[in-house]
């Protein structure tokens, strides 16, 4: 599969070519003095590895932000400039690990969730020797990132959604937060539908050769129920941890009813600290405008996590 031609025949507004985004700098992770890049979480694919930022005054075992990017389901990279919220959070007293996983060219829909989990088994077993708390874990994710931590929040202890056979089964796939920012989380199919209640985007993302039907293999419009089994919301539970759901009022690219819808479902569990923040007048995650980078936006996520923890982090 052609992966750029397929995103760019889409015609979804506002979204960006794979490059748009620029890669983290030397100078971004100068400050960073423990760093552990490449560290292979399984051994099916190149592109199961992560990299690993512990903070520079290290004592206790440090709480754990485990970033996934964005990118269509179809690109993006682990080292790419908008990781740099989440290395805020090093100065704080967190470590924060940035994971690659297999994407719509190379596997479809569930393998990237068996990824997640099992970056997070690794993780888990790797605490000790990297000093980490691996009872304060928090998956945070952009666009289709944030889809998939989505999917591994609520997912917790579903073996349909977990491949053991990946490395590291004696350990824990659960985490105890997640930061769901801008994800198409309310049921692929909904999403035209939205679109053309709004205006605020267009309604290409049943095509064909959407971002969504790329990924799950089959023009999504044909398999309703694959899009129910593909949804966040269909298993959200009394056991799911705490959310914080953040967008864009008017993302042109992912409808913001798609958080609101997410957050109901959230929300209708009874509640276990979920929490939603829309900015109003806000676009799509990332380039132009990048103001997911602003401080006030990871300041809002670093203090939901203390309230969640019990913790203070400077």
């Amino acid at each position: 599969m052609d992966t750029d031609n397929s995103i760019s025949e889409s015609g979804l507004p506002g979204m960006p070519p794979p490059d748009a985004t620029p890669p983290l700098s030397d100078e971004d992770v100068a400050h960073i003095k423990a760093k552990y890049y490449d560290l292979p979480y399984a051994s099916g694919s190149e592109t199961q590895k992560l990299d690993l930022y512990l903070p520079n005054e290290q004592r206790e075992p440090a709480p754990l932000i485990v970033y996934f990017h964005g990118g269509a389901f179809a690109f993006g990279e682990k080292r790419f400039s908008d990781l740099l919220p989440m290395l805020r959070g090093i100065e704080r007293g967190y470590a924060v690990a940035s994971v690659e996983y297999r994407k719509s060219g190379e596997a479809r829909f569930p393998a990237m969730v068996y990824d997640a989990k099992a970056a997070i088994r690794f993780l888990r077993s790797a605490a000790k020797e990297y000093n980490l708390d691996p009872g304060r874990i928090a998956a945070w994710g952009a666009s289709s990132g944030a889809w998939l931590v989505s999917m591994l929040g609520v997912t917790a202890g579903n073996p349909a959604f977990e491949d053991l056979s990946m490395g590291c089964a004696g350990f824990s796939s659960d985490v105890q937060a997640v930061v769901d920012w801008c994800g198409p989380c309310g049921n692929f199919l909904a999403m035209d539908e939205m679109f053309k209640t709004s205006g605020k985007g267009d309604a290409v993302h049943s095509a064909p050769n959407s971002p969504e039907s790329m990924f799950l293999g089959v023009e999504i419009s044909k398999v309703p129920e694959l899009c129910r089994l593909a949804c966040p919301c269909t298993y959200v539970g009394l056991k799911t941890p705490p959310f914080l759901v953040m967008h864009g009022e008017a993302d042109p690219v992912v409808p913001v009813e798609q958080s609101l819808t997410f957050f109901d479902a959230l929300q209708k569990t009874g509640g276990n600290g979920h929490r939603l923040h829309v900015a109003e007048g806000k676009p799509h995650h990332g380039p132009p405008s990048f103001w997911f980078n602003e401080p006030w936006v990871s300041d809002i996520c670093f203090d939901f996590l203390s309230d969640v923890w019990g913790e203070s982090y400077p």
